[in-house]
């Protein structure tokens, strides 16, 4: 007996090993560990200089004083939005010498100079593409001029145009999208133009793979961009050069480097496919698994989507071609005029209400996703609901909400009840004190994780689209949304909010104050950092 209870300890114990083996292989083979050791050797390196020069001479630490004390009156006197300005303020003068050198490295939320020379030429190429029809115009004036206002203000910053003539079907699941993705990628006779954040191997992305292939063996002009950091540990290096090799034309935005710089702040988190100019897809839904619910990932996966068919699919045809033509560094082989709608498409396009779809981009100096939300907010009569994964907001963002509230407008927030990044999710609990004294109602979603990015309000405007509300959505990120006004998708994003209540717990103030004092204390300390996140 003793016999067999020693074989089952030292069982125990090998099985134990061989599992801490089993983490430790899977973490020296992955890419993520070594661009993190990377990255922290540099850290430390830069620290211990910044140490060094600050022990060397009682002149040297009374110069970096001084430096210091400029870069923060720099900073201060910026007009960049004022939860930076905390935020580096704070950590620069906490630890001096190294605050200053990451500011440097990455304290502004603008890429490469470059990159932001090449759109402005492109888009000026491509201006002419993008003018608005003034009937369409001046009917939505006569509509409703509130709602003409925020459509404006759209084509005015983002640059693209509201049209009509335009159907949309909403999908309130990844799961519902796939098998009408998957239809209208077979249907496709001329060009395929995929932008996405994320791709992984899996079932979903294998049967889209395929449909690429066999359209690229036909002639049909394949093209895929993913993003250099969302597909850093999903995709293998240099996935692309396989890609190409099936005759997909492939490309890399932002290929992530282990170095320390500001360029690595922005990434393409656009989802966009465009097929033949006249349909497009958008929404929170990346190409793996987990987005359609082949694959569990924190529960069920809550995301949402949207189809256009029509003449606004011109827009995200152009925001695909103004950004392949930068990353590709190459002159566009057609002129614009073939990949207008109704190039492959000479019938007349049916559709209900307004439709403009826009992108947000981090190299000018407009927030426009913040401020189409803002928009949204401030002008609602009735409701706004909103379904967001993150909620890391900015003071204006949370006065906005806090006042519509006030008002009497019924504002709804839902947010996931399992989270995908916990530090995240714990951040997001931290501002939901202060909403609900307003007056906002917010629910979190139980089975599983909330991808879904959507604006509903007054049974007329909504946005779908890929912006979350934190900061690197609207402040650092290429995003894209589908601003909408009498669509009749209005009513299935109002029925998919309602419907998916029934799956939510109500927050209460009581789980707010609630909390232990060491979460609390964790929250204020995420909330000072929460730009940099």
């Amino acid at each position: 007996m003793i016999y067999r209870n020693n074989i089952e300890k030292i069982k125990k114990k090998k099985s134990v090993i061989m599992r801490m083996l089993n983490v430790v292989v899977k973490i020296l083979f992955n890419r993520i560990f070594y661009v993190a050791l990377a990255l922290l050797i540099q850290l430390v390196w830069i620290f211990l200089i910044a140490a060094k020069f600050v022990g060397y001479s009682q002149y040297i630490s009374m110069a970096l004083e001084i430096v210091t004390i400029v870069v923060v009156l720099w900073i201060v006197n910026q007009k960049i939005n004022p939860s930076y300005k905390l935020a580096w303020t704070m950590l620069i003068l906490c630890i001096p010498v190294f605050g200053v050198l990451l500011y440097l490295l990455f304290g502004q939320s603008r890429i490469a100079t470059v990159m932001e020379e090449s759109f402005e030429k492109i888009l000026a190429e491509t201006r002419e593409y993008l003018k608005e029809n003034v009937e369409t115009r001046e009917a939505l004036e006569k509509e409703d001029l509130s709602a003409s206002r925020q459509s404006l203000y759209i084509k005015e910053y983002s640059g693209y145009p509201l049209n009509r003539n335009t159907e949309a079907e909403y999908f309130q699941a990844g799961d519902d999208m796939f098998p009408v993705f998957i239809r209208e990628l077979n249907e496709a006779k001329h060009y395929i133009f995929i932008e996405y954040y994320i791709i992984n191997d899996g079932v979903m992305w294998q049967t889209i793979l395929e449909i690429l292939e066999r359209k690229a063996a036909e002639g049909v002009d394949v093209r895929l961009m993913y993003d250099g950091f969302g597909c850093l540990t999903t995709l293998p290096n240099k996935y692309y050069e396989e890609l190409r090799k099936k005759g997909i034309k492939c490309v890399v935005f932002n290929r992530f480097r282990p170095l320390l710089n500001i360029i690595q702040n922005n990434r393409d988190h656009r989802k966009l496919c465009i097929i033949d100019g006249h349909t497009g897809f958008t929404g929170g839904v990346n190409l793996a698994d987990e987005y359609i619910n082949q694959k569990e990932r924190f529960g069920h996966w809550k995301d949402t989507a949207i189809m256009l068919k029509g003449e606004a699919v011109w827009n995200m045809t152009a925001m695909f071609l103004h950004m392949w033509k930068v990353v590709n560094c190459t002159e566009e082989e057609k002129p614009y005029d073939y990949y207008l709608p109704h190039t492959f498409h000479p019938e007349p396009f049916e559709g209900s209400g307004y439709v403009q779809p826009f992108c947000d981009t981090p190299l000018d100096h407009e927030t426009v996703g913040e401020n189409v939300y803002m928009n949204i907010i401030n002008r609602a009569k009735e409701y706004v609901y909103i379904c967001t994964p993150y909620l890391i907001i900015d003071n204006e963002m949370m006065t906005a909400l806090c006042l519509a509230a006030k008002s009497g407008i019924d504002v709804r927030l839902m947010t996931p009840g399992i989270p995908d990044k916990k530090i995240v999710f714990l951040l997001t609990q931290s501002y939901y004190e202060q909403l609900l004294e307003a007056g906002v109602k917010i629910y979190e979603y139980q089975p599983g994780f909330l991808h879904a990015k959507s604006f509903v309000c007054d049974d007329k405007i909504g946005v779908v689209g890929t912006i979350n509300l934190d900061y690197r959505s609207l402040y650092l990120h290429f995003e894209d949304g589908v601003w909408l006004y009498k669509n009749r998708v209005i009513e299935d994003i109002k029925a998919d909010f309602l419907n998916t209540l029934e799956y939510c717990n109500p927050i209460s103030l009581e789980f707010c104050r609630g909390r232990s004092l060491l979460v609390r204390a964790m929250q204020s300390v995420l909330r000072l950092f929460a730009p940099m996140m």
